[in-house]
């Protein structure tokens, strides 16, 4: 529903909100201390800063991506070369280029004031629908619940909001923002009565986003900055131009067809996928006009898209008759970073086989991983000891995309040489280790379910609770344990280590379930099997079965049992399905 301002004070033609010196950014400083900065300040002081810790998230993933889009701008495109990558990176904080984006932002400080009154920034100036009407803030808040007002700061929803914070849901609603029906604005040929039906998610919304994460925010944006002659990760094309640079600039309506996506990073960070006015009274915002903007051809985007990895989608060859084509790879909300790990730093998935004829691979891993694979490899000015943080960001959508059902946000710490294409034992150790600890949870989900089936209860929920308690105990370990996977170290001995401790974890909790199950688990029921005779299912039978299988599947030397996340039926369990 629309909002009433007939109480609203007119807004003001001289108002103004400069981005470049008015502070509206929030950081998170080196010495734990929070302040809010400009744009100018967040460059001059990218070494002091440790992260930008946004309401949401995701809007620390859009922030940094508008970030990297000024830089990469304010360098013509970013560094043109390794080399010219690595005096950025050696020369430390003093060598950051912050007087160039200081420069920069001085020139185009017009194109950064959130309420010019002709080209407001991230918006359209006369954006309005056919009646005028002025909707509520939380169409841009992304944290205002969805008719569950509770446990809250916003159970009254968004009712005015300060310029700063204005700013940072206005980037976020670009990038994030849901699908569904949306008012129609004047000048957009898509209106229908009034409305414009599902045009998709925010330019982010699809994407699984992967952002490299240094100690300070001077070393995530560079770890993040793709050099352009690296153009077989990154393609830079001459027209590729942030929004605030476009001319003319973006109208109700959206890009003609002759502009099909992003020409490269820096107009595909600051995509506009909305089109936004923000309406105030010259002390804060009020209200405001949301409406769909640009669409984002998602299709074969990752060489123009670092940020994300990508998977062959069968579907999508088959409608278009064409292979391969790939698709985002999200993030699952259920599945924590490290059991992905395979697809992070390979592309695809262990389990993956290519099929006969299909040259193509399954996947493709995040190109800013690849591209710090490769410095990994063949810079010393990276070292292959150096340790960043994989960080995992994504919305999961709900209802027709029309609600933001979680939020994804999750990090693995790992040395970049388990990035390389080349040297990959420390990266086999690693994607071995995880395999191991699925086939040890898998036993114990099945260890569960067999207690349950000898009671003659339920056994779905018992082994899937069972599993994600398993899952929860080997997170810590694991992290720790990969966090030490580091150039130098033996690889066997490392998988050695981890396999034991897998095995001593997972085999304590079995006991304890064993330990507690219940008097009729105990007792145990005679079973029919497969081949028409029977045998007796007690919870002896089957912690004599789950330790078996337990020390052969993990504890087994090398080469004596092939790495893999499923095992087969048990002799006491002869129909159960592999995992």
């Amino acid at each position: 529903m629309p909002r009433d301002t007939r109480a609203a004070v007119p807004e003001p033609g001289t108002a103004s909100f400069d981005l470049t010196s008015q502070p509206w950014l929030p950081v998170l400083l080196c010495d734990g201390a929070e302040k809010e900065l400009s744009l100018t300040e967040v460059f001059e002081r990218a070494g002091e800063i440790r992260r930008m810790p946004g309401d949401l998230p995701t809007q620390e993933f859009a922030l940094i991506r508008l970030l990297l889009a000024v830089l990469y701008d304010a360098l013509d495109g970013g560094p043109q070369t390794r080399e010219d990558w690595e005096e950025l990176w050696t020369a430390g904080p003093a060598g950051f280029p912050s007087d160039e984006v200081a420069a920069y932002l001085s020139r185009h400080r017009e194109r950064f004031d959130l309420l010019h009154p002709e080209r407001p920034f991230f918006q359209v100036a006369d954006l309005r629908t056919a009646k005028d009407e002025v909707f509520s803030l939380d169409r841009i808040v992304a944290d205002v619940p969805n008719n569950e007002r509770f446990l809250t700061m916003r159970a009254h929803g968004a009712q005015r909001l300060s310029f700063a914070e204005a700013a940072r849901w206005v980037v976020h609603a670009h990038a994030w923002d849901v699908s569904g029906i949306k008012s129609g604005a004047v000048g957009d040929l898509r209106v229908k009565a009034g409305k414009v039906y599902p045009q998709g998610v925010g330019a982010a919304g699809m994407l699984g986003g992967v952002l490299a994460e240094g100690d300070s925010l001077r070393e995530t944006l560079l770890l993040n900055l793709i050099p352009r002659e690296e153009d077989d990760l990154l393609r830079h094309d001459e027209a590729d131009l942030p929004v605030w640079r476009r001319a003319p600039p973006p109208g109700a309506a959206p890009l003609p067809d002759a502009e099909p996506g992003p020409p490269g990073p820096r107009a595909l960070y600051t995509w506009q996928a909305r089109r936004v006015r923000l309406h105030h009274d010259g002390h804060e915002a009020y209200g405001v006009v949301l409406a769909y903007g640009d669409p984002l051809p998602y299709r074969d985007m990752h060489g123009r898209e670092p940020m994300s990895g990508w998977r062959r989608s069968e579907q999508q060859e088959k409608k278009l008759r064409r292979s391969p084509v790939y698709l985002p790879r999200t993030h699952d909300p259920a599945r924590t970073a490290w059991r992905g790990l395979a697809s992070l730093i390979t592309g695809y998935p262990p389990e993956t086989v290519r099929k006969a004829g299909k040259d193509a691979a399954p996947g493709i891993t995040p190109r800013v991983l690849e591209w710090l694979g490769r410095m990994a490899e063949e810079s010393e000015a990276l070292g292959q000891d150096h340790l960043i943080r994989a960080r995992l960001l994504g919305c999961t959508y709900g209802t027709q995309q029309s609600v933001v059902a979680d939020v994804v946000d999750d990090s693995l710490s790992l040395s970049v040489v388990l990035l390389s294409q080349h040297d990959t034992r420390l990266r086999d150790a690693a994607l071995h280790a995880v395999q191991l600890a699925e086939t040890a949870v898998w036993l114990l989900g099945s260890l569960a379910a067999g207690l349950a089936e000898a009671a003659g209860g339920d056994q779905a929920t018992p082994r899937e609770e069972t599993r994600d308690r398993g899952f929860g105990e080997l997170d810590g370990p694991f992290r720790q344990w990969l966090a030490g996977l580091k150039p130098g170290v033996d690889a066997d001995e490392r998988l050695e280590n981890w396999r034991r401790a897998a095995h001593d974890l997972v085999l304590a909790l079995g006991l304890e379930l064993v330990a507690f199950s219940s008097e009729a688990a105990w007792e145990g029921r005679v079973l029919p099997t497969a081949k028409g005779g029977t045998y007796w299912l007690n919870s002896a039978s089957v912690e004599r079965v789950f330790r078996t299988e337990l020390r052969r599947r993990v504890l087994a030397p090398k080469g004596d049992e092939p790495p893999g996340g499923t095992c087969g039926p048990s002799p006491n369990r002869p129909e159960e399905p592999a995992a």
